[in-house]
């Protein structure tokens, strides 16, 4: 192993073992571009779990978040609500047409937009709120989506954690009006780059497959609906290849295996986590009504302490720990284009205390223990240079 290489990587991509052979009969049937039987193998998939009309594969979750957009008929100076603790996408998607994000804080406890602080940030501008369901671990659903309904606002699941996450016993990704998944190949179930467009509104559902068409009506076509297809509408390449979807349906076969090993491991941190509580660390909280598909294990450093410092300490003794997002209503681009709905303290001080741990399909039983025996090193260091 090379010096510089870490001992417990952060992540490091499953395979489940059916991957090239799915590659090559899709090869052999002789169709590489999108939308062949993986394609519908997969979107067949994510319908029935999902209980969803509709399920498009999309090249990325960006890519499905960019569709919903589009599908939401977004004007410029348009309004959507979200977090500041996201990813990049969540915002672009609706930059892109213009769209103002305005961002709201997120709960001390799961790290989730607050559900209660949404409402105060509405205004005649609100065409949609995005939520992100941070780590696997859904937002408050019951609530959101009632203040959505009263104000006649849509609803945007950004479910790229969340696959086989569930809320009060239901899915995550079923109850927004649209929702998106990423297969990234640091989620749980990969292609390497991927995503899905659900839609789970039906008055959606034939415009999002005008879109993913490139604006055509090319899936009327093969289906004998018009004799020939034509541009019908604007849209974009948002449909991935065959070979994607060959190697994302060998996942997807094993989805709920991937997702019990993913929890085994994560249980593991939860208990060896106990040693960090005299530090002051606190470890994730996942509500009783919230089913979790153990996307990623975190600690929150206590507000003392540098992350940068216990980051460098850990990597120094072989675990590839991580920081998480720079806050998006910080970063150069949210401060043009975006805006911030009151304060968001609890963003500002999670972003600069959260370390997120190595977990991944594989990992070695001892390793969230040793993990977890460095981190206490670290501390145990700190302390004594204080």
């Amino acid at each position: 192993m090379p010096e510089s290489a870490p001992l417990i990587p952060f992540n490091r991509p499953h395979l489940t073992g059916r991957e090239l052979a799915y590659i090559q009969q899709a090869a052999a049937a002789g169709q590489l571009a999108g939308n062949g039987r993986f394609t519908r193998r997969c979107q067949s998939w994510l319908e029935e779990r999902l209980g969803a009309p509709r399920a498009l594969l999309t090249h990325s979750c960006t890519a499905a978040l960019e569709m919903s957009a589009l599908l939401i008929d977004l004007q410029p100076g348009d309004e959507v609500i979200m977090p500041s603790f996201t990813f990049v996408s969540t915002a672009n998607a609706f930059v892109l047409r213009g769209a103002r994000p305005v961002f709201v804080d997120i709960r001390p406890d799961t790290l989730n937009l607050d559900e209660r602080l949404v409402e105060a940030a509405i205004t005649n501008r609100t065409k949609a709120i995005v939520v992100v369901h941070y780590a696997g671990v859904a937002c408050d659903m019951d609530r959101l989506m009632e203040t959505a309904a009263r104000r006649g606002i849509v609803i945007i699941e950004d479910a790229a954690h969340a696959l086989l996450s569930r809320y009060k016993d239901r899915p995550l990704g079923s109850f927004g009006q649209l929702a998106t998944f990423s297969f990234h190949e640091t989620k749980n179930v990969i292609s390497g780059e991927g995503g899905a467009l659900v839609i789970n509104d039906a008055r959606f559902a034939e415009r999002a497959e005008i879109l993913w068409e490139k604006g055509t009506n090319r899936s009327k076509f093969f289906r004998g609906q018009v004799d020939k297809y034509t541009w019908v509408d604007v849209g974009s390449s948002f449909l991935p290849g065959e070979l994607t979807a060959a190697f994302l349906w060998a996942q997807l076969e094993q989805a709920e295996s991937i997702t019990a090993k993913r929890l085994t491991i994560w249980n593991q941190y939860l208990e060896a986590s106990s040693a960090l509580v005299p530090f002051g660390l606190r470890m994730p909280i996942v509500p009783v009504d919230c089913t979790h598909n153990a996307h990623l294990y975190y600690v929150l450093l206590p507000s003392q302490v540098n992350q940068a410092e216990v980051l460098r300490d850990l990597n120094a003794r072989g675990v590839n720990a991580v920081f998480h997002y720079v806050p998006l209503h910080s970063s150069p681009a949210g401060q043009r284009y975006g805006h911030t709905a009151g304060s968001l303290d609890v963003t500002d001080d999670y972003s600069n205390r959260i370390v997120r741990l190595p977990l991944w399909v594989g990992l070695p039983h001892h390793a969230p223990r040793e993990v977890i025996d460095r981190v206490v090193e670290v501390m145990t260091s700190l302390a004594a240079r204080a």
